[in-house]
């Protein structure tokens, strides 16, 4: 085990041509920890996620994962370090089965707790329409068999972008109730979320982004609703 927090992010910017979406922003997330990032709509927590995933290469700042840099490495390099990221969306393939999304997931070949099985004992809906095509699964199912991909390459670090975009509340519910046996092996967690309540519930550590700077950050017992939504809308 590495000293330090398994992923330490430092003062990165990060732009889209001339558009300038995250300023100087730093997060940490220790072995084992569920962090959320929080804001409103183009507040920059999908750029922050990329650039952990190796989507984005941010200029200035750095990017250290288990001590050891990974600023500009590529994503599939990322992914075989063990981070991996459930895309918002969840952008599964339409021409395949559930079963065989998942097992695209596995293809990196990292040693781990994840399998097949293990992934339809934490999501038996996945397991009773494995052979059906992934546009056939509701959009709560489809979220599932999303985290169920990353899971089976077995990362050691998960992030999850928008888990509750798009979804009844009663299926964010359900999913969210499921964090606890994804990360109960050491696995960290990093959710972006519009949910401010959802957000204090899963974590432990909060980031709120406005306008891409982190505007407030603290643990979630000492952060209130109030003083979130303060920080979120950037009043």
């Amino acid at each position: 085990m590495p000293d330090g927090p398994l992923l330490k992010v430092s003062a990165i910017d990060a732009s889209y041509g001339d558009f300038q979406a995250l300023f100087g922003v730093s997060l940490n997330v220790g072995a084992g920890q569920v962090v959320a990032v929080i804001g409103a709509n183009g507040a920059g927590k999908s750029t922050l996620l990329k650039c952990i995933a190796g989507l984005m290469h941010p200029s200035p700042g750095e990017i250290l994962f288990a001590n050891e840099p990974t600023t500009n490495t590529p994503a599939f390099d990322a992914l075989k370090h063990g981070i991996a990221l459930v895309p918002e969306g969840r952008r599964l393939f339409p021409s395949l089965t559930v079963e065989e999304n998942l097992l695209i997931g596995g293809q990196s070949r990292r040693a781990g707790p994840w399998t097949l099985t293990r992934v339809y004992e934490l999501f038996p809906d996945l397991a009773e329409r494995r052979n059906l095509p992934a546009p056939a699964l509701s959009g709560g199912q489809q979220q599932m068999a999303a985290i169920g991909r990353a899971l089976m390459s077995n990362p050691r670090l998960l992030l999850c972008d928008e888990i509750s975009l798009g979804l009844a509340p009663i299926v964010v519910r359900d999913i969210y109730a499921r964090l606890p046996q994804i990360t109960a092996e050491g696995l960290s967690l990093v959710i972006v979320e519009q949910d401010i309540v959802q957000a204090l519930r899963a974590a432990s550590h909060v980031y709120c982004l406005q306008e891409g700077r982190v505007a407030l950050q603290g643990a979630a017992r000492d952060l209130t609703r109030e003083k979130i939504s303060a920080a979120y809308f950037g009043v």
